[in-house]
Parts: C-alpha cells; sequence; structure tokens
C-alpha cells in the first residue's frame, strides 16, 4: 500500500497542488457526491433536484452544480423550446466518477455500524468534544 501512496505523491508534485486539492474538495464534497449520484440515474431540471435532494439549500445547490460543471465533471444542457429550458447532466468525464463514488458508498454502508461504535466510544472518552 506504501507503494500506492508513493506513487500519488508523485504524482501530485508533478502536477499544480493547488488544482488537485481543490477538485479533490469538490468531488469529495457531501452535496457533490449526492448530486453527482442523482445525476447517474438519468439527466434532470432544477427543480426536480431540488424536488429530489429535499435537505439541501437552492443556494448550495446552485453553487455545487457551479462548481461540478466548471470542473467539467456535469453539463447545463438548454433545450431550445419555447419557452426554452435546461437540465443538468453526467458528462462523459463526470460518468467516470460513478464507479469510485459508489464504491466509496459501498465502503461506508459495511463500515457504519463500526463507525458508530467508535465515534459514541471516542466521545466517551473525550466529553469535551
Amino acid at each position: 500500500m506504501s507503494t500506492d501512496l508513493n506513487s500519488i505523491k508523485e504524482r501530485i508534485q508533478a502536477t499544480d497542488r493547488d488544482v488537485f486539492f481543490s477538485v479533490l474538495s469538490h468531488i469529495g464534497d457531501k452535496w457533490s457526491l449526492v448530486l453527482l449520484g442523482v445525476l447517474s440515474r438519468e439527466p434532470m431540471r432544477y427543480t426536480q433536484l431540488v424536488e429530489r435532494i429535499p435537505k439541501i439549500s437552492r443556494r448550495m445547490l446552485t453553487v455545487t452544480l457551479r462548481q461540478l460543471e466548471r470542473d467539467g465533471l456535469i453539463e447545463r444542457v438548454v433545450h431550445a423550446e419555447t419557452p426554452p429550458w435546461f437540465e443538468y447532466a453526467l458528462t462523459e468525464l463526470g460518468q467516470t466518477l460513478i464507479v469510485p463514488v459508489r464504491a466509496l458508498a459501498d465502503w461506508t454502508l459495511d463500515n457504519i455500524d463500526l463507525i458508530i461504535e467508535k465515534r459514541a466510544a471516542y466521545d466517551r472518552e473525550n466529553p469535551s468534544t
């Protein structure tokens, strides 16, 4: 495993570190992961996303959509009808993230009970945190 981590470290050093960490921060964000998962099923209009993800504020939805669009992971598809309307869809690049996102979700589900136990034990031992 250390060899894999060393390889990643070398690749990070050979690129723009700020961009690397910025992209990692965007795709690792809670709402980005949720949006990528939702859009992996089908393209959706903004209002459909609001309905599908009721806990996200409209402001956070807009900010997250713009970040994902800027990074090339989703696209805003304009339909030239009267009146014009648009929807959000994963790009080819965004589709390549679905397998890792699902793997992360599976890992979380496989380990959630243990994590809950560890958190409770930590909180008992560290009541001030």
